[in-house]
């Protein structure tokens, strides 16, 4: 479980595909800290460290770790888009005794959405994202509410003018600088994940 607080930006250094299956190698600045077997959301995704590799004291490459992507994250995440040198929001999961600073996030993304707009506020900028949306996916507690939360490529943010298909996020400068935020432009893919307390209200509704 993951709060939506993202520590940082890591850098892809290599993909390899495996059949259907796709590894992700990336270097950030703890990896020396990471386990295998650990898990961490990379744009919102919860993906299981499956090998870690640190230099040796007179070795100059960086410390990297691989996770693995199977085809349905694949299909539902933004995952499949990334490239060599892009940046991914990384987050380790979630402390029991720490502050709940954003909202209880899975890593489970619920499917993309695309950046349809991005508007200028004194400093800070409203980017409008637009889903894929039906009375099937709001049964399933796909949907969005003002001043509810989603999470944007792994970024716990609040839900601003909620339509059927579409929302819109303000992101202060901080979060822009420090997520890939800083990348996202009109016409970019990213993932989202619907509020999980949304998804068991519009389960029980739909029990009745």
């Amino acid at each position: 479980m993951f709060s939506g607080i993202v520590e940082e930006m890591a850098t892809i250094v290599d993909i390899r595909k495996d059949k259907e299956n796709i590894d992700f190698t990336l270097t950030c600045s703890f990896v020396n800290e990471l386990k295998i077997d650990q898990s961490v959301s990379h744009n919102g995704v919860c993906l299981t460290v499956v090998a870690i590799s640190l230099p040796s004291n007179d070795d100059t490459t960086v410390p990297t770790y691989t996770v693995t992507a199977m085809k349905e994250t694949l299909e539902r995440s933004n995952l499949g888009l990334l490239t060599i040198g892009g940046h991914v929001n990384v987050e380790r999961s979630m402390l029991m005794n720490g502050r709940l600073d954003g909202h209880i996030v899975q890593g489970h993304v619920d499917q993309t959405a695309c950046c349809t707009a991005m508007e200028d506020a004194d400093g800070s900028t409203y980017f409008t994202f637009e889903y894929e949306a039906s009375k099937e996916m709001v049964q399933r507690g796909y949907f969005t509410v003002d001043k509810g939360s989603v999470t944007v490529n792994g970024v716990s943010l609040t839900v601003c003018d909620p339509t059927e298909y579409s929302f819109r996020v303000a992101i202060i400068p901080y979060t822009r600088e420090n997520t890939n935020f800083c990348d996202i432009n009109v016409g970019t893919i990213v993932n989202i994940e619907f509020d999980i307390l949304g998804k068991y209200i519009a389960r029980l509704q739909a029990l009745r």
